[in-house]
């Protein structure tokens, strides 16, 4: 019944939307790149969610498509079941091989259940692999900036030091969301020049592209830059 998922999904293809992804994702094999359109791949999503063949599809892992796994990533985020949600998750993210993956996952039960998921996000940032420590950072990001923030979130980003791109990228995009919410409490973490060089220039840069930090901020964060 796998193979039936499989089937749909090389009967997709676009293959001009594949030489864009080969060029977004350039870490990914082409030959492990369907072509696919986002849009076209969350109703397929929607469609098969609850059936048998696509709870065995959760069942096997690895996969050997970006598809397959963006498919994967949007079947999890239909789980109502937090626990189960959980699961699945941490089954998945040791086999993550890229960001486009990783960013695509966000679970909509993750926002009824943030005293359950902060633990969570401790752990996942506390991961050697690049891509569970890059999903605990944005989980981190859009769902404790708000109403939900604390000062220690600042802290537990700004202590991870990273040899990897895609964390370092996450880490910065976190600041810089962390500075259209929390300003004032955020700024200190670029002044005090808290972050490694890379990372700070990288927020600064993010924040002026920002549509929503003032002239004003985005001035005075110029001034900021090593």
């Amino acid at each position: 019944m796998g193979d039936k998922i499989l089937q749909d999904l090389l009967e997709f293809q676009d293959s001009k939307y594949k030489a864009f992804y080969m060029k977004l994702i350039p870490n990914i094999d082409p030959n492990k790149i369907i072509g696919i359109r986002t849009p076209l791949l969350k109703k397929y999503a929607k469609d098969i969610f609850g059936r048998v063949d696509a709870e065995k599809f959760l069942s096997i892992l690895p996969h050997t498509y970006y598809e397959e796994n963006n498919l994967h990533s949007f079947l999890i985020m239909q789980i109502k079941d937090f626990d189960r949600c959980i699961y699945e998750i941490e089954r998945f993210l040791p086999f993550v091989d890229n960001w486009g993956t990783c960013d695509s996952l966000r679970p909509e039960i993750f926002s009824k259940n943030k005293k359950e998921l902060l633990p969570c996000i401790y752990r996942w940032i506390s991961s050697e692999h690049t891509y569970t420590k890059r999903f605990g950072i944005q989980m981190l990001m859009v769902h404790f900036l708000d109403s939900d923030f604390d000062e220690v979130f600042l802290e537990a980003v700004a202590d991870i030091k990273s040899n990897e791109y895609y964390v370092n990228m996450m880490i910065a995009w976190f600041f810089a969301t962390a500075l259209v919410f929390q300003y004032e409490k955020t700024l200190p973490f670029l002044t005090d020049k808290r972050l490694d060089k890379w990372v700070h220039n990288k927020t600064l840069s993010k924040a002026n592209d920002s549509f929503r930090i003032t002239p004003e901020q985005k001035a005075f964060l110029k001034t900021l830059k090593i």
